[in-house]
C-alpha cells in the first residue's frame, strides 16, 4: 500500500509552498516601496530584503556566505515570489474573514510547543532568530492562509465513478509489494544536538547501542527504547521506519547478509543485535511484519477505495490552491524593486552581493536551499503542513 501511495501521489501536482519564519522586522511598513532594503510591496505592504535573507540563512542553515553573487541572486528571486504569494493569500484571508482568533492561534502554537521541551523550544528560537512575538505573527499568517484553503476545499467533492474510473485505469499500482517493515534504534556519533543521552564519538555510539541492546534482552519495549534514546527522526514514530522491498535497502546501504536475514531468517518480531554501518551508526532493527509475495489489490480490499478518493481529493486541492493563489494575485498590486532593481544593473545584480559578507569569486556550484531527500530507510520526521500546503516549520522549531 506504501507503494500504491507513492504511484498515486506522482499523477498529482506540487503545491505552491508557504514560506516559514520570515523575518517581521519592517514587514509591517506600508507604502509604495521606498527605502533600499525593500523587496516588494504587495497592495502597499512592504516585504523586506532582511526577511528574504533569513530565509535562505535558514535554507541553507547559515552557509550563504558561500554562495556566489549568481546563486544569492537567484535564491532572493525564488524566495521573494514565495513571500509575495503568501503576503497576497493573507490579504486574501483577511478579505474573506479567515484570520484566526487569538484562542484558535494560542492553541496551534501551544500544541507544537507541547512536542518540545522548554530548552529544546528556547534554542530553537535562539537559532532561528525568532521572538515569540514573531513566532505568533508568523503562526498567524499561516493559520489564516490554512483557513481560507479550507473554505475553499470544502467545496470539493469526488464520485464514486471517478474512484471506480481511476481503479480501472491503473490497476497495476493497486498491488501488496514483496518488502519488510522495520523500526529502528540508533546510536549516532555525530553531534545530533540532543538536549541528553546524545553520542558524541564513535566510543560514545558503541557504549550507547549495547546498553540499549542489554535493555531490549531484558525485556525492555522495543517502541519505548526507541522514543527515549534513538538519535534518528523515526524516535517520534516508536522507530517505525515503514516499507522496504530489496532494492530500497540495497541503495541505502544494508549488506546482502543483512537483507537475507530480513527476508529468510528473522521471524516477525525478531530484533538484531547492533549493527554497524558506513557512516559510523549503530543500529538496531526490529522486523515488524514482512510481505514475502506480490498481490494485487482489489478495489474493494481495505483501504484502496479510501487511498483513491484522497489522491484525488489531494490533486484536487492542488489545483484549488494553485488558482486560489492566481485569482488573489490577479487582484493584487505587486511592486518587485528586487527583480527591478537587477534589471536596472545586471551587470552587478542591482548591488547584490551575499548576505555574510562572501566573495564575489565564490564558486559553490550546489543549488541554493536545496534540501537532501530522505532515504527510505531513514525517514525524516513529520514535518508541519504549512500555509499553502507544503512542509513548513512556522509555529514549530524543527527538532533535531
Amino acid at each position: 500500500m506504501h507503494k500504491v501511495a507513492k504511484q498515486i501521489a506522482a499523477v498529482i501536482l506540487a503545491a505552491t509552498s508557504a514560506l516559514a519564519f520570515a523575518a517581521c522586522k519592517g514587514s509591517g511598513a506600508t507604502g509604495g516601496g521606498g527605502g533600499t532594503d525593500v523587496a516588494a510591496t504587495v497592495n502597499g505592504k512592504n516585504i523586506m530584503l532582511s526577511e528574504v535573507d533569513r530565509i535562505i540563512s535558514q535554507q541553507t542553515r547559515g552557509q550563504q556566505s558561500k554562495m556566489s553573487p549568481i546563486q544569492l541572486a537567484a535564491a532572493r528571486l525564488q524566495v521573494l515570489d514565495r513571500l509575495i504569494e503568501r503576503q497576497v493569500l493573507v490579504q486574501r484571508a483577511e478579505k474573506e474573514k479567515t484570520v484566526p482568533t487569538d484562542d484558535e492561534l494560542t492553541a496551534s502554537i501551544n500544541t507544537r510547543r507541547n512536542s518540545f521541551t522548554a530548552e529544546e523550544w528556547a534554542k530553537n528560537l535562539k537559532d532561528n532568530n525568532l521572538t515569540e512575538e514573531q513566532l505568533r505573527d508568523e503562526a498567524r499568517k499561516d493559520l489564516a492562509v490554512q483557513k481560507l484553503q479550507e473554505k475553499h476545499f470544502g467545496k470539493i467533492t469526488i464520485r464514486d465513478q471517478e474512484i471506480v474510473d481511476f481503479y480501472n485505469a491503473n490497476r497495476e499500482q493497486f498491488v501488496n509489494p514483496r518488502g519488510v517493515f522495520l523500526s529502528d534504534i540508533v546510536a549516532d556519533p555525530r553531534d545530533n544536538g540532543l538536549p541528553s543521552d546524545d553520542a558524541r564519538s564513535d566510543a560514545d555510539a558503541k557504549a550507547k547501542i549495547d546498553r540499549l541492546h542489554a535493555q531490549l534482552r531484558g525485556g525492555a519495549d522495543f517502541a519505548t527504547v526507541a522514543r527515549a534514546s534513538s538519535e534518528d527522526a523515526s524516535a517520534i514514530r516508536g522507530g517505525d521506519i515503514g516499507f522496504a522491498n530489496e532494492q530500497d535497502l540495497q541503495q541505502n546501504g544494508f549488506s546482502p547478509d543483512l537483507i537475507n536475514r530480513f527476508f529468510n531468517v528473522m521471524k516477525v518480531g525478531d530484533v538484531t543485535e547492533p549493527i554497524r554501518f558506513p557512516d559510523g551508526r549503530w543500529i538496531i532493527f526490529k522486523l515488524t511484519n514482512r510481505q514475502l509475495e506480490t498481490k494485487p489489490l482489489a478495489l474493494e480490499d481495505p483501504g484502496v477505495r479510501d487511498q483513491i478518493k484522497q489522491a484525488l481529493n489531494n490533486q484536487r486541492q492542488t489545483l484549488l490552491g494553485e488558482a486560489l493563489i492566481r485569482n488573489a494575485m490577479s487582484d493584487a498590486q505587486i511592486v518587485n524593486n528586487l527583480a527591478a532593481n537587477m534589471l536596472t544593473d545586471p551587470s552587478s545584480l542591482g548591488g547584490l552581493h551575499p548576505a555574510g559578507s562572501a566573495s564575489p569569486a565564490a564558486t559553490t556550484e550546489a543549488t541554493p536551499a536545496a534540501a537532501a531527500s530522505p532515504s527510505p530507510a531513514a525517514t525524516a520526521a513529520g514535518a508541519t503542513t504549512g500555509a499553502s500546503g507544503a512542509n513548513t516549520s512556522t509555529a514549530s522549531p524543527e527538532r533535531k
